[in-house]
């Protein structure tokens, strides 16, 4: 029988959001976030956008604690999609986020000052908790905006007592903000709108939002003055140099009792296509094998089907099977990983299918795997892969049904 191997704990973490045990790569993107919180005047705002597993979520959680040490106050959260059902309920997520650092502060009131229930007190404290911003927000006059506007412009008149640099509202999965004009309602053009209007005023109120490649067209349609609000940082995979240091680093960092080889760290790199989520997903992987039979090595495989399994059979499962027979004929497209056309997919259709697709079908077909998350549809009229390396994994599929 073979000694166990010795008790270890796993220094990778694969995870929606969660930190790895060293960022690599991201200087940059860090450069850039410095660059904007030195802006007197908000001129531009921040957009964090890649596919999933880029690492968008893990870099806007480490840009929280530069802001802060740069003197700036963070608010913010995930951008559910209950968030997008009226424009009150984006308001009151404003609210919610806002109070939550505020509520520490305090703000007198004496008898000249009328605030609804704060009404008639003489030089008495009061919290600047969610019920004061609420209270403040309902005796603003004027539409949901108006009242929004109003209480950022209260908060600023106290924060600005406090030499606080601005506040960074931070919103991670912002791709979820849709205006729904069948419902009249327009939570996305409201909130582009507000803080437009906050910005010209010199009150640094700066928006920091993550989300899909799907994020900032929406953005541009919803107002097409957004082109210029934001200043759009694009996360790609990382390089060969930076992901070697993702794969190394955190073994080293955490004095783990074995190492990669050299052409382990290359295998691993080239499975995950150099996305960070992946690289951490095949070294725990990697790492557990070890702690189970103290043998090193990268069972490829094994590795891959479990990646099938974990990440990409759901999405696939959303596909119908007309859609996968589109989506088989993209992925052998030979830029099926970076941007393709309608006409591309029209003609390698009538080559490879039985059943050719006709561009109005395509087209229809597209809109449904953007609405499934599969596909995104950019600027420029072209459509790339939500997903990364979603076409190797389609390959797959096909190859075990041959």
């Amino acid at each position: 029988m073979k000694p166990a191997a010795p008790k270890f704990d796993n220094p990778f973490r694969p995870g929606a959001g969660h930190m790895p045990p060293y960022l690599a790569g991201r200087k940059e993107e860090e450069n850039e976030f410095r660059k904007l919180l030195k802006q007197k005047t908000i001129l531009q705002n921040l957009i964090l956008t890649g596919l999933r597993g880029v690492g968008k979520t893990v870099l806007l959680e480490t840009f929280k604690p530069i802001a802060i040490q740069e003197g700036w106050l963070w608010v913010g959260t995930d951008l559910s999609e209950s968030a997008s059902v009226s424009e009150e309920s984006l308001a009151t997520r404003i609210l919610t986020d806002l109070a939550v650092v505020t509520c520490t502060m305090t703000i007198t009131f004496d008898d000249t000052e009328k605030i609804g229930f704060l009404q008639n007190t003489r030089e008495t404290k009061h919290p600047m908790s969610f019920a004061m911003l609420h209270e403040i927000y309902k005796q603003t006059p004027g539409l949901v905006s108006d009242k929004i506007k109003g209480v950022l412009e209260f908060i600023w008149k106290e924060l600005e007592k406090l030499d606080r640099r601005g506040v960074i509202f931070a919103y991670d999965e912002a791709q979820n903000l849709s205006d729904m004009a069948s419902k009249e309602q327009y939570p996305l053009s409201m909130l582009l709108d507000v803080f437009q209007s906050i910005q010209r005023k010199n009150i640094p109120f700066m928006l920091a939002l993550t989300g899909l490649p799907t994020l900032f067209p929406k953005l541009v349609e919803a107002r097409t003055y957004s082109e210029r609000m934001f200043h759009v940082v694009v996360l790609n995979k990382l390089n060969e140099t930076d992901g070697r240091d993702a794969i190394v680093i955190p073994i080293k960092k955490a004095g783990c009792p074995v190492s990669f080889k050299d052409e382990s760290v290359k295998t691993i790199y080239e499975i995950s296509g150099g996305y960070p989520y992946f690289i951490q997903f095949i070294c725990k992987e990697v790492y557990d094998v070890w702690a189970q039979n103290s043998k090193v090595g990268v069972p490829v495989n094994e590795i891959v089907r479990k990646l099938d399994s974990d990440f990409f059979a759901g999405r696939w499962a959303k596909a119908t099977d007309r859609e996968r027979d589109l989506l088989a004929i993209v992925s052998s497209l030979p830029n099926c990983d970076d941007e393709f056309t309608v006409q591309e997919i029209v003609n390698l259709s009538k080559e490879k299918s039985e059943k050719p697709f006709s561009s109005s079908h395509v087209n229809q077909m597209l809109n449904s795997l953007i609405k499934a998350g599969l596909v995104y549809r950019n600027r420029y009229g072209k459509y790339s892969f939500a997903v990364p390396l979603l076409g190797q994994f389609i390959r797959r599929q096909e190859e075990q049904t041959l």
